[in-house]
């Protein structure tokens, strides 16, 4: 099997990687110059041109704009990475009769009320970035390719910007730290998602599923607060150098941080649909982040 991985230089493409080197001969396409083939999402005419030169089995699309304020400036950009160039692979994957695997977001749905979101739940984008990622699932879902589609939420990882390694770094500088405690999803680590990933793909051949989309994160919930003081003092037992007590990380609502993009409150996913068609166990959050904290804190 040949794959044809976008963004492998990303928090999930990184792990990707990993995760799928075992199952098949991936082919790396990015931005930079240390990959095989060209994999800019920003010009579709390359991006065309890199599948016809690749002709994989699989495309894996783990690249995106995913600066959801910075979003909000640059609109049209937004849609061309999130939206227009994952249409474009998908017309290349229906043409080679490829399965197309792409990543999207919680922030498709609005947000509303505290009960789990189900796959077929309705979409209501609060912003540039969730609509630019709803329009993208809808051209793929349009081309009439074989596709896998993979919602998840709260992506943290070792590398890249995230808000673990923001909080973690916050912790060894400052004394008070504040972080919104009304926003609730699941902490999900990018080797779950790669992880999740690799046997999904040949899961789906083997079992004749040709297409869908489908809800992953990890077991659980918790709101920023309670996501950041446990990793803070998780990380404090690892012996971090934390400078913040524990008392001094307040919560704080989210009307008290203003931020250009609006953001769901209800980040919740429901992922029965994902274990019961896979036969897959998704582990607590705290399981991954633990995991993922001992990498980052040791010497």
């Amino acid at each position: 099997m040949r794959v044809l991985l976008l963004g492998p230089n990303g928090q999930v493409g990184w792990e990707l990687r990993r995760a799928l080197a075992p199952l098949a001969t991936v082919v790396a396409a990015d931005r930079g110059s240390q990959v095989d083939l060209p994999g800019d999402l920003e010009n579709i005419d390359s991006l065309r041109e890199t599948v016809r030169r690749c002709r994989p089995d699989v495309i894996v699309n783990a690249a995106a704009y995913t600066a959801v304020d910075t979003a909000e400036k640059e609109p049209e950009r937004v849609r061309l990475i999130n939206a227009l160039a994952p249409g474009a692979l998908a017309e290349e994957a229906s043409f080679l009769g490829a399965l197309l695997v792409h990543y999207s977001t919680d922030y498709v749905f609005d947000g509303a009320g505290d009960k789990p979101w189900r796959e077929e739940d309705a979409v209501a984008p609060l912003n540039v970035y969730g609509h630019s990622k709803l329009e993208g699932e809808e051209l793929i879902r349009r081309s009439g390719c074989r596709h896998l589609i993979l919602r998840t939420c709260w992506v943290y990882a070792t590398r890249g910007k995230n808000f673990l390694r923001n909080m973690l770094r916050l912790a060894q500088e400052r004394e008070h730290l504040s972080v919104v405690d009304d926003q609730i999803g699941s902490p999900t680590g990018a080797d779950l998602v790669a992880d999740v990933t690799a046997p999904v793909i040949p899961a789906m051949q083997e079992r004749a599923i040709v297409s869908g989309t489908w809800h992953l994160s990890a077991g659980g919930n918790t709101s920023w607060h309670g996501y950041a003081l446990y990793a803070i003092e998780a990380a404090r037992s690892m012996g971090l150098p934390i400078r913040v007590s524990a008392e001094a990380i307040a919560p704080c609502r989210t009307a008290d941080f203003p931020t250009p993009a609006r953001r769901p409150q209800n980040s919740r996913l429901c992922t029965r649909k994902l274990r019961e068609d896979f036969g897959l166990e998704l582990a607590d959050w705290k399981e991954g982040l633990n995991r993922t904290l001992v990498e980052i804190c040791k010497p």
